[in-house]
Formats: C-alpha cells, structure tokens, sequence
C-alpha cells in the first residue's frame, strides 16, 4: 500500500522575522512527480507556499500574503519564510502529494508546527548629523585655538600701547587751585586767585 507520513517539530520560535520550516516525510511507494505545500491554520484553510517536482524540475511558488520559498532535499521538504509579522503567528501543516502516476495519494494530517512571531523590538535612532562628528571636533577646536590667538595679541597690543602713553605724556596740569578757606567767598572755582599786595602803596 502506497503511503506518506509526515513529520514535523511541533514549535517554532520566530525572533528575526525569519522561519525555516522542516517536513521530513516517508514514502514506500513508486511515485515520479510530487507536489509538497504549506497550509496554516486549523483547518488547513490557507495555502502559504507550494513546490512541485520530478526527476529533472523543480518549481516553487508562494500566494501573495506571504514571502516563502520551498526546497526539496531528499526525503524533506524546507519551507523558508521571511518578512513574517506578528499575526501570522498560527499553526502550520505540511502536505505531501503524489500527482503521478496513479492512485493519487496524500499524507493523513500530521500534529502541525506552531510558529511563534515575536514582535519586533523598536529601535529609537539618534539622528545623525550631517556632518561627520570628528570633523565638527576639529573645526570646533581650530576656532577656539584661533580665538584664544586673537585675544592674545589684543591684550598684548593694548599693554604696550597703554605703556607708549605713559611714556609721550608731558602735559601738566597748570590751572591754579584755590585755597580751601577761600571757596566760601563765592569766588567761582575757575577764577584766579587775586595778589593784593600789587594795591598796596
């Protein structure tokens, strides 16, 4: 009696969006050309992926919902999902199919993989500026170099100047003072003070 058995691990964890389903079958019949799918849920209802093949062909194809890709390699089939999310976290089955030649025959309904999706992390990335940091670093650094220079110079200018002044400086100051008990005449603080003496005779 010709007769396929299927086997696949009951649980896959899924953390980088990326599952590598495994089904290792059994076949003691004569078949040639075979068609090897994937089903998810319950009931099998949805069809992931499918690959067919024979001595010579291979070909593989996937439905819209889902990036996957199969592999036949001797007695399994690999069923290759990417771009997986969290809500296609579900339990899959494996169907192996002999298409010719007859009697037709299937694998009864093995106990299915639960993939597991787990959500992906979010990643909160700094800007990044445009400018590369070490360059910023180093125009930062010239500027401030710079700016300690021209202070340099300024202070030194300014000292030297201060001394120059110092130096050229004859001027005297001739306007005459009052004594102090005059101020109380009502003498004006800019008058001169008067010689008396040149009256007397």
């Amino acid at each position: 009696e010709n007769k396929i058995l299927v086997a696949q691990h009951p649980l896959l964890i899924v953390a980088n969006q990326t599952a590598t389903l495994v089904c290792n079958y059994t076949y003691n019949g004569t078949g040639k050309e075979f068609r090897a799918s994937l089903h998810k849920g319950t009931d099998s209802s949805v069809e992931v992926c499918f690959i067919s093949w024979n001595g010579t062909k291979i070909s593989s194809n996937s439905t819209k919902e889902f990036d996957c890709q199969g592999n036949h390699d001797k007695d399994k089939v690999i069923f290759n999902i990417w771009n997986m999310n969290v809500n296609q976290t579900d339990i899959y089955f494996c169907k192996i199919e002999v298409m010719y030649p007859p009697p037709y025959v299937y694998n009864e309904k093995s106990n299915g993989t639960v993939i597991h999706v787990k959500e992906k992390p979010t990643q909160i990335q700094e800007p990044q500026s445009a400018i590369p940091l070490w360059i910023l670093a180093t125009v930062t650094g010239i500027l401030a170099l710079y700016s300690m220079l021209i202070t340099a110079v300024f202070i030194n200018y300014w000292q030297k100047s201060k001394k120059n002044m110092y130096h050229q400086s004859d001027y005297m100051n001739m306007t005459p003072r009052h004594p102090p008990y005059q101020k109380s005449k009502g003498y004006p603080s800019y008058a001169p003070t008067r010689d008396y003496t040149a009256y007397r005779s």
